[in-house]
């Protein structure tokens, strides 16, 4: 719990907005989930490194937030501080054929700028939902390319101030980074792209939306893939083969269009998800000796009054 004196100081940071007891079932994409203790939006870098070196100072939990994807929050709710790095939207084409872009800028802004000024290199990110930030911190990606592979370095905010730090320091590895100092958050990164005809950039986006909109329920909430692919298998398949495309729990179901997918209707908790994750994590273990590890990301506390585990 944070303390009155604590959410005094806090408040009083300039250039940061705040706000106690935030749903975050309207601010993740599954739409579930409790409330944040205390949600964050900083409009600075100098104001997101005040945030930091309190939660140091006091030992507050801090999680860091995009658009929601590839988040799921427990009905309990967050403990501590969400940051939310909404107006890191910078993006800007460098002299030297780069393109820097910050944390907060969303995927469908990325690639409209990529479209208008005909960079190419990012145009397999279309339609990987969330924003810059998360694609850096979980180095999204399609089985042919992911984000580390292109980024040269990534910009950070640390409780002693911003730093830069390589792609090759940062440690990519499949759909993580090793490399991450503790209490630091990523603000934006500078990729490597390729100077081209505007038409053909935005040919291959048609190319990578269409066959998402093939696979992968897009008119529905979801949080995107539920879990990792295991080496040299898929998860999706693995569940479709263990015989759960379509099952439900509550108002949450299994895609019948991607078995890696859950799905939520009105009125579904977190709980409904978290108990396909488990059904799908014991079927395919029981059936395979496969044990799926969870690729989204589980934040806060169950409620207590359910029995929902994470």
């Amino acid at each position: 719990m944070l303390t009155e004196k604590i959410h005094i100081r806090l408040a009083s940071i300039n250039n940061c907005m705040s706000r106690r007891d935030a749903s975050m079932n309207r601010l993740t994409s599954l739409g579930v989930g409790g409330c944040a203790e205390l949600l964050m939006i900083p409009e600075t870098k100098e104001a997101l490194g005040e945030i930091l070196g309190l939660s140091r100072e006091h030992t507050l939990p801090v999680v860091f937030l995009g658009r929601g994807f590839n988040s799921l929050v427990l009905d309990g709710g967050v403990e501590g501080i969400v940051i939310a790095l909404w107006k890191m939207r910078s993006i800007t084409e460098n002299d030297d054929g780069t393109l820097y872009i910050g944390a907060g800028l969303s995927h469908s802004a990325v690639t409209h700028f990529c479209i208008t000024n005909g960079l190419s290199g990012l145009e397999f990110t279309c339609g990987i939902p969330g924003t810059a930030g998360g694609w850096i911190a979980m180095n999204a990606g399609i089985p042919e390319s992911e984000v580390g592979s292109l980024l040269i370095s990534a910009d950070l905010v640390t409780p002693d101030g911003p730093i830069a730090m390589s792609a090759e320091d940062l440690c990519f590895h499949y759909r993580g980074v090793a490399g991450l100092p503790a209490d630091s958050a990523i603000v934006g990164g500078t990729f490597g792209i390729e100077k081209t005809d505007p038409e053909r950039v935005n040919s291959s986006v048609r190319k990578f939306l269409a066959q998402r909109s093939r696979t992968q329920p897009l008119n529905q909430p979801s949080c995107g893939s539920v879990f990792k692919n295991p080496p040299g298998n898929s998860a999706g398949r693995l569940i479709e083969e263990a015989g759960l495309k379509g099952a439900r729990r509550g108002r949450a179901l299994i895609s019948t269009k991607h078995a890696n997918f859950i799905v939520t209707e009105k009125g579904a908790t977190s709980g409904d998800v978290v108990a396909l994750i488990d059904l799908a994590r014991n079927r395919v273990f029981e059936t395979t000796g496969i044990l799926l590890t969870t690729e989204v990301r589980i934040l806060g506390v169950p409620d207590s009054s359910s029995n929902e585990e994470r």
